[in-house]
This record gives structure tokens, C-alpha cells and sequence, in this order.
């Protein structure tokens, strides 16, 4: 075994693991994820993405709007902290016979490797709210963003009704509290929490506007089934699960996403499941 075998073997042994990386590589969000194609598809069509337009999509998992975007002409890059995400966006991008998207594992905390001032429009839709440090978060979305070009994020809404805010509400309940330091990702939820964020990055608050929007998770089976997915396949889920479990609660926990799915869905067809979710859409022009 050679000396720098031995010096990447003790470097890796001795790295700390990434709990970010960790949480999202747990179970597999593309289950998810498929339920929310059609929103991701819809709400990039708003964003006015063109040909050749130079698009980064932050906390991609597996392109529920990277995929989009590309097929609209867009080259995009796709960057997400889960490795198991970026591999099935890959194989999502090759299915699809296109040649103007790329996967690549990445930290929304530090974009190393791309280059400042590359992108016309950065996109993050509930990625990169669930990265720490936020504000390092700003400054590398800024940094990446040309002159002119525009940041639009999707985040969840701490305190709101609707589906999203509900199930991380209700799973809190049932978790061990979070470590010392740990800034809530629904903050980004907050306007004057995303106001100071990006001014601390260098933007001016009037380049930075505030609107509601609605996204609908649509699934071909009953709420039941999509309690279930999130139960086996949502790494939030998946934790409050094993802590409920652990002190006994897991049929309570088990109870209260079934009343919030069944509550709030919409759909008038048997066996299938239609829910909206409120979230904060940010634009921030650079």
C-alpha cells in the first residue's frame, strides 16, 4: 500500500460525516418526488426560461424542475448534496435524450467549482432552505449569479396550514430537540429572515420581492399510501419514525399524518390524492 493510499485512508476515516448528506440520502425521495412533477413543471414554465439560457438548479434532487427547464432549451446544471438523487437524475436525463443537463453532487454552503458570475437564473426550489449556514447559502447563490440575473427560491412557511409546514411540524413533535446552533430551515419561510440574507450577500432589499404560490402534490393512490411513502422513503419522516418508535408513539405519530393527509386532500377521485401546499417564492435580481 502506497504512503498516499494510507494518507487518503486515514483522511477519510477521520472526516465527519455530513448529517445534511446523510438526512437526504436516507430512503429515496424520487418516491417523493414523483408526485410533484407536474407542479415542478408548471412553475418553471413561469419563470421565462429560454434557449441557452445558462440555469443552475440548487438542491435538485432528481430534476423535478431541472428537467424541465432543460427540455425549454435551457443548459442546466443540476447540484444537490445527495449522491443517490444526482445518480437518478442522471439516468432521469438520459432517459429523456437530453444532452443539456447535468448532475453533480455538490454543497449548497460552498459551490466549489462553479465558477462566480456563470448563471443567468439560479433556481432552488425547497433544496437549498435545508442546507445550514443560510447565509453562507446567500452569498454562494449571489456569487454564481451574473449580473442581471435572477435567484427564485421555493420554501416552506413555518406556522402555515398546509401540507409541508404540517408534516415537518408534526414530526418535530416526535424528534429529539436539534443540536445547540441549529438554524431552522424554515426561516427561509420568513421574509425578514431572506431580507437580511441577501443583503448580507450584497443585494439592495428592492431587488428582492416576495409572492405566495401554491404547489400540488399529485398521486395516483389514496392519502394512506402517500403517508406511507413518506413514512418509508422522506428522511425527515423516516427519523421521527425511529424516535416514535423508540419511545413508544410511532401509532400516534402514525394517526396524526393520516388525519392532516386525508384532511387536506382534494381530489374528488377514489383512490387518488390531490394536495396544495403553500410556500414563500423569493426573486432576488442581482
Amino acid at each position: 500500500m502506497s504512503n498516499s493510499t494510507i494518507q487518503q485512508d486515514t483522511a477519510s476515516t477521520q472526516a465527519t460525516p455530513n448529517p445534511n448528506k446523510a438526512l437526504w440520502e436516507k430512503g429515496d425521495f424520487t418516491r417523493i418526488a414523483e408526485t410533484m412533477r407536474e407542479s415542478g413543471t408548471a412553475l418553471v414554465a413561469r419563470l421565462g426560461v429560454t434557449k441557452d439560457l445558462m440555469v443552475l438548479d440548487l438542491g435538485c434532487g432528481d430534476g423535478t424542475t431541472a428537467i424541465p427547464a432543460a427540455k425549454l432549451g435551457a443548459k442546466v446544471t443540476g447540484v444537490d448534496i445527495a449522491r443517490n438523487l444526482v445518480e437518478a437524475g442522471n439516468l432521469r436525463a438520459q432517459a429523456e435524450g437530453l444532452t443539456n443537463v447535468t448532475f453533480q453532487e455538490g454543497d449548497a454552503t460552498n459551490l466549489q467549482g462553479l465558477e462566480d458570475k456563470t448563471f443567468d437564473l439560479v433556481i432552488s426550489i425547497f433544496g437549498a432552505m435545508f442546507a445550514p449556514k443560510p447565509f453562507d447559502v446567500a452569498k454562494e447563490m449571489v456569487r454564481v449569479t451574473r449580473p442581471g440575473g435572477r435567484i427564485v427560491m421555493g420554501n416552506w412557511i413555518p406556522g402555515d396550514p398546509t401540507l409541508v409546514a404540517q408534516i415537518l411540524k408534526i414530526s418535530s413533535a416526535y424528534t429529539p430537540p436539534p443540536p445547540e446552533g441549529f438554524v431552522s430551515p424554515m426561516l427561509w419561510g420568513v421574509e425578514s429572515h431572506v431580507l437580511e440574507r441577501f443583503q448580507k450577500a450584497g443585494i439592495s432589499p428592492e431587488n428582492i420581492s416576495f409572492a405566495k404560490d401554491t404547489y400540488i402534490f399529485n398521486a395516483p393512490f389514496p392519502p394512506t399510501e402517500f403517508v406511507a411513502r413518506f413514512k418509508n422513503y422522506y428522511g425527515p419522516t423516516m427519523n421521527a419514525f425511529e424516535a416514535a418508535e423508540k419511545s413508544g408513539k410511532a401509532v400516534e405519530l402514525q394517526r396524526e399524518l393520516e388525519e392532516l393527509f386525508n384532511s387536506q386532500n382534494k381530489s374528488t377521485e377514489p383512490d387518488t390524492t390531490s394536495i396544495p401546499a403553500t410556500f414563500l417564492r423569493v426573486t432576488v435580481t442581482c
